[in-house]
């Protein structure tokens, strides 16, 4: 009966080894769209009134658990019956990541300033109009920012599944779990703090104290320019996650890159490093072809496609 116990203990002990590896390899590959996701949270409840910001991203978080809800089963079922689906909806999820990345590119680029500062005003008439509904207006926002998670947990779920797909199902559940569980947490605590950070730094100008003034300014200062390097470092995220996967489902490129990559290894002086970071530059330049090249072609079906009189 001991013997029995003890190894049923010792079971559940593998278990939850092999489920923590694969939880840390899985959060590993999904933490370039983590960042993308949390300037893109952020970036969608500003806005809002400065004491509905917390309720808001309060509701989106839970509707970004409803989602997962929703997504994890049915990944889980397509692993089960149609496990061959996997590889093409992730190269799918790879190239829609690639797609919005060139696309944010090239918004910025081509009317970046223009664009922002019509999206500024137009939010600015909008909360100034004495006809808008505040209410409608919030719903309104957590409704698109809702949308916007479903797209993201979709990829980040795709890419959990992708780096669990030869577990046991038990082991797929609970790592599926968990990286919902502390994916949602985790974004929507630091979308919280960050649309926070310029009501602590009014707050904090408010002491007496010289450090307290201090940092409250440079919270005010520092916040706009955290915002842009989230942006920043989601976009090249885009491409390097988004181009990875692409880059593994198509052989050929694969075992090219690889061997590239091997090859600067040979280099004296930087040549170990080089060939370290090669395959994560090489899949992003890739990543950044293949957004251009879906771009493209979904310029020219639109183009194609009759317009309704």
């Amino acid at each position: 009966m001991a013997g029995s116990f003890f190894a049923l203990f010792d079971d559940i002990a593998t278990l939850l080894d092999d489920v923590s590896m694969m939880t840390k390899v899985a959060m590993r590959k999904t933490a370039g769209v983590l960042g993308d996701d949390l300037a893109l949270n952020a970036q969608q409840v500003t806005g809002v009134a400065a004491n509905r910001e917390l309720p808001v991203v309060a509701a989106v978080a839970k509707g970004s658990l409803i989602n997962k809800l929703i997504l994890v089963p049915s990944a889980l079922l397509i692993s089960a019956f149609v496990p061959a689906a996997i590889t093409p909806l992730l190269m799918l999820g790879g190239a829609y990541l690639c797609y919005e990345g060139f696309e944010k590119l090239a918004h910025k680029f081509l009317h970046g300033h223009d664009v922002k500062t019509i999206e500024h005003e137009a939010r600015q008439q909008a909360l100034n109009n004495p006809s808008t509904d505040p209410v409608a207006y919030e719903k309104k926002k957590i409704r698109g920012a809702i949308r916007t998670d479903f797209i993201l947990s979709a990829e980040i779920i795709a890419i959990t599944l992708g780096a669990v797909a030869q577990a046991s199902l038990v082991q797929q559940v609970v790592v599926m779990s968990a990286i919902a569980l502390a994916v949602t947490v985790g974004v929507y605590a630091l979308v919280g703090c960050i649309v926070k950070l310029d009501d602590l730094g009014l707050y904090l100008c408010r002491k007496r104290h010289v450090l307290a003034r201090a940092t409250g300014r440079a919270l005010i200062s520092s916040a706009p320019y955290l915002m842009k390097t989230l942006s920043v470092v989601g976009t090249a995220a885009m491409f390097m996650v988004g181009g990875s996967i692409l880059v593994h489902g198509i052989g050929p490129v694969h075992h090219l890159f690889e061997h590239w990559s091997a090859g600067l290894d040979t280099l004296a002086g930087p040549g170990p490093l080089l060939s370290m970071v090669a395959p994560s530059l090489l899949g992003a330049l890739f990543g950044i072809i293949a957004g251009g090249v879906v771009v493209a072609l979904v310029s020219l079906v639109e183009k194609l496609r009759p317009t309704a009189h």
